[in-house]
């Protein structure tokens, strides 16, 4: 059995860690308000650059003319890069494993169908646990870490080197991993393809509804192909961003659930302990006060 002083200095240190989760979940409770408002704000635009993106398609597929590669492909599908986008931090549940999770079940789908996977990921937590199965798969690696805030600039850079490895050929198919915000307690981790485009995706399904053309016949200035040479790098930096701020919303929202749960828990270990610290002390006065009255009635 512990001596009092060890129980003392349990409860100590697990009262000093329940304040440490408790100012963790504070802080994470502050981020998620933010951090949930930019990632709902950032839904709009995302959804409906794919909305006007199947529209030019449809219109052009009418037309005619020369598609460009994004948004028709390479015309095969072997080769796939898996762009999986996690947490730098950990502390925060299950929300990176899940994401992983995700991941390897993509990765296990692509291999059984004989094709071949890259990784490409964002993310430390991400990184070290598919490094361990597929580091020989991972051809890029970056790290969030030292940026203080996420911008558009991070998601930018990131999917024009995404362009430009499609370009030179080094990839037929990209998809994105990352985790869907729902709320605070739940997180979609979800594979959704970027490139190619899907041409054939309904307006309604990307979330935004299909103009009513009224039997007008738009023409486009210039061409579908040159809107659209435009548009689709442009589309897939914004899927990127938008996926980086569902992310963190949900590393917030996973983080507050994790430090909640985990303050709660210390609340009951620092009960358990205190109930243990007295009843050990108690014990110890009983024993010494039966050696005393033996004491006495031996004189």
């Amino acid at each position: 059995m512990a001596s009092l002083k060890e129980l003392k200095n349990r409860i100590s240190s697990v009262k000093n860690t329940q304040k440490i989760t408790r100012a963790m979940q504070m802080v994470a409770a502050a981020k998620l308000r933010k951090a949930q408002e930019a990632a709902e704000n950032a839904r709009p635009y995302a959804e409906r650059i794919r909305g006007v993106i199947a529209n030019l398609a449809d219109s052009m597929g009418e037309g005619g003319g020369d598609a460009p590669k994004l948004l028709t492909g390479t015309g095969s599908d072997e080769t796939v890069l898996l762009i999986v986008a996690t947490a730098d931090r950990g502390l925060c549940g299950g929300f990176n494993t899940n994401i992983v999770r995700r991941a390897r079940e993509e990765i296990v789908a692509q291999e059984r169908a004989g094709k071949s996977v890259k990784l490409y990921v964002i993310g430390k937590k991400g990184h070290d646990q598919l490094n361990r199965l597929y580091g020989d798969q991972i051809v890029k690696y970056i790290s969030l870490k030292e940026e203080r805030t996420l911008h558009a600039g991070i998601a930018k850079g990131i999917g024009e080197d995404v362009t430009s490895m499609f370009d030179a050929g080094e990839f037929d198919i990209a998809k994105l991993v990352f985790a869907k915000f729902r709320n605070v307690m739940e997180q979609d981790p979800v594979a959704q393809t970027i490139i190619p485009a899907n041409a054939s995706i309904d307006a309604t399904e990307a979330g935004a509804s299909a103009p009513d053309l009224g039997g007008a016949i738009y023409t486009y200035e210039p061409d579908e192909a040159g809107i659209l040479e435009v548009l689709l790098p442009r589309s897939i930096n914004t899927q990127i961003y938008s996926a980086l701020l569902e992310n963190q919303a949900g590393e917030m929202g996973s983080k507050m659930t994790a430090m909640d749960n985990a303050t709660r828990n210390a609340g009951e270990m620092i009960d358990d302990l205190t109930l243990t610290f007295n009843r050990t002390r108690q014990a110890k006065i009983t024993s010494e006060l039966i050696e005393i009255i033996s004491g006495a009635e031996a004189l």
